[in-house]
């Protein structure tokens, strides 16, 4: 179950990509309103994993002053590597920024599924939604270079995001047999992947919400939130 659910979760991505693919947006405003929105409604459900399914866990088992050291850390790992994908450029920021976050919150996932399998649930949904419009704009991003090669194709950066859909698996292993009897060190992960996410909202996210002299755009966030508080009394409780 917890391999599938990483699998599933890791699978949104591709799924967005294919969504992308069907679905080719132009330039004109409606357009840009929907991915302004899209780009709202991942932000919002990352706020929401982070607030309801990594931070609870890790304020619960740590020493204030080990939570505060692992959410600053992961802050500063996530803008250490932010930077230097800005500085080189190139078209997979968009698909490195995902497994920034996607990874470490699947070694979660297979971590507390073993003492709490209602938030390794919770955990996999957040991470799925998530992955779907982090998917869709890694989609885009890819294919719309400049100069395209062999690799920038459709076919081939839907066969990549397939691909990456089985870090899921193996990282939620990872986690599941060998941290199971680790707590703090799974909320120590936790906490990290919260402080890089928490990076990458206020970074790259949110200032991709807003459209000047349009106001619905970050209102996705406020859905993805939502989305995410509802997920959250359903299962969580």
């Amino acid at each position: 179950m917890v391999l599938l659910l990483a699998w599933g979760s890791g699978l949104m991505a591709f799924l967005g990509g294919v969504l992308a693919r069907c679905v080719p947006l132009g330039n004109g405003v409606r357009s840009q309103e929907f991915l302004h929105g899209l780009v709202g409604f991942g932000g919002g459900i990352l706020l929401a994993g982070v607030v309801f399914a990594l931070l609870p866990d890790a304020i619960e088992r740590l020493e204030p002053w080990l939570l505060a050291a692992v959410f600053i850390a992961g802050g500063a790992v996530f803008c250490a590597v932010d930077a230097y994908l800005s500085q080189q450029g190139g078209s997979r920021a968009q698909l490195l920024a995902m497994l920034m976050d996607f990874v470490p919150e699947a070694i979660s996932l297979g971590a507390v599924f073993v003492y709490n399998r209602e938030l390794g649930i919770l955990l996999a949904l957040f991470i799925g939604v998530q992955n779907l419009p982090e998917g869709f704009n890694a989609f885009r991003e890819m294919t719309a270079t400049s100069k395209p090669d062999a690799s920038h194709r459709p076919g081939a950066v839907l066969g990549l995001l397939f691909l990456v859909s089985f870090l899921g698996p193996v990282a939620a292993a990872t986690g599941y047999f060998l941290l199971q009897d680790h707590p703090n060190v799974t909320a120590s992960i936790m906490a990290f992947a919260g402080g890089g996410i928490l990076y990458l909202l206020f970074e790259d996210i949110a200032p991709q919400t807003t459209m000047k002299n349009y106001w619905l755009p970050p209102m996705g966030a406020v859905f993805g939130f939502l989305g995410g508080m509802i997920g959250n009394m359903l299962i969580g409780h």
